[in-house]
This record gives C-alpha cells, sequence and structure tokens, in this order.
C-alpha cells in the first residue's frame, strides 16, 4: 500500500490479532497487506451467518457503523493511519471483511449456492457498505489469507492452507488462490491467481462511408 501499510503482509507480525474495539468488544482479526489492505473478522463474533447479502447490512446504520469502528482500529493497529480520526478520511483502505464455514444461502440473483459449491463465506465491505459481490484487490488478499494456514480465512476454509479457493459472495461464487511461503519469518507471495465472470462493456452500431472499402 502505498500510503503507508510498509513491505510486511502482516502489519502487526501476527497472523490472528486480538483487537479491541470500543463498544464492540474484543475480536480475533487477521490484518493483512495483499492486494489492498484488509481486516478479516469472524462472522460469528459479530453475530452474523456470513450468508447475508446487502440489504441486511446496508439498511442497518446501526451495522454500518459499527463496521466502520472495527475499521478505523484497524487501521490504528495495521499502522496505516496514526490517529482514529484520520480513517473518516481514509475510506479506500483498510477493507473490512467477515468469514465464516461454508453454507447454503440464495444469492441476490436468485441462484441457490451449496454448502457443497464452496470453501468458506465471505463478505466485505467498501466504503462504507456492503459490496454487492467482492472487490479485485480484496479477491487477493482472500486468496493470500487463505494460502497461510493460521489466518482466520484458511481457518473457516477448513483450518489448513489452501493453492485455490470458491468463496460464497452476495452475487454468487468467485474462485481466488495464491502461492505464499515463508523468507526469514517473513510471508511473501510469489503468485496470485483470480478469476472474473465475463460481461458485455459494449455493444451499438458504428456508420462508416459506402466508398471506405
Amino acid at each position: 500500500d502505498e500510503e503507508g501499510a510498509g513491505g510486511s503482509m502482516f502489519p502487526t507480525g501476527n497472523l490472528v490479532d486480538d483487537l479491541e474495539v470500543p463498544g464492540v468488544g474484543t475480536l480475533k482479526a487477521t490484518m493483512i497487506n495483499a492486494g489492498i489492505p484488509t481486516i478479516f473478522v469472524n462472522a460469528n463474533a459479530l453475530g452474523y451467518k456470513g450468508t447475508e447479502l446487502q440489504d441486511a447490512i446496508n439498511g442497518d446504520s446501526k451495522a454500518l457503523a459499527m463496521f466502520e469502528t472495527i475499521r478505523a482500529y484497524g487501521a490504528l493497529r495495521m499502522g496505516l493511519i496514526k490517529h482514529l480520526d484520520e480513517a473518516a478520511k481514509r475510506q479506500h483502505t483498510p477493507k473490512i471483511a467477515f468469514v465464516a464455514p461454508p453454507s447454503d444461502y440464495v444469492s441476490s440473483s436468485g441462484k441457490k449456492v451449496q454448502t457443497t459449491d464452496i470453501d468458506l463465506l465471505v463478505r466485505a465491505l467498501s466504503m462504507g457498505k456492503l459490496h454487492h459481490a467482492m472487490m479485485g484487490t480484496c479477491a487477493v488478499a482472500i486468496g493470500t489469507a487463505a494460502a497461510i494456514p493460521g489466518t482466520l480465512v484458511s481457518i473457516a476454509a477448513g483450518n489448513r492452507a489452501h493453492e485455490a479457493v470458491r468463496f460464497g459472495h452476495p452475487s454468487g461464487t468467485l474462485r481466488v488462490g495464491a502461492e505464499a511461503k515463508q523468507v526469514s519469518g517473513q510471508w511473501i507471495v510469489k503468485k496470485a491467481v483470480m478469476s472474473r465472470s465475463a460481461r458485455v462493456l459494449m455493444e451499438g452500431m458504428v456508420r462508416v462511408p459506402g466508398n471506405a472499402f
């Protein structure tokens, strides 16, 4: 991250930290700098299942305020800000996401996602709102954290390291992967892989003079 996360993948030096958040409690958190600085917490620690869609979060002002408070204290712990009040001016990072083991749910498009289709559930907030799917940079953080045993992401995905995982998000599923290893006590990423669904970017007509060919 160009604004202060530094070169360490785990700025606190730990795969999981006890993050004290006034008014919320002490949460287990994986704070990682991969793809984009991201704070991962367990869904059940916040009273969620990990199957929530946008309305369940974005329609709840208290929930949004809670997530912003967690994000602010996480940013402080990661060294991204020096004072808590700086978080409001730094909405783009860190991201905050909550994870859970796989479970059946119905996506926002109405498609049923089965437990057997996925390795874990992830919901992430961006710019103060639950994202409709998953941000690409945050997906890299998910894939990287899943590749490292002991992070909350890898624990939610079966408590082991994964070369690739398919996670459930509000709109469906996404497959991501990473190769990580320890060098001199520091985790580094050798590569990250992500699949994205294709979509139409443009369609239309172009008129050219008849004598152009």
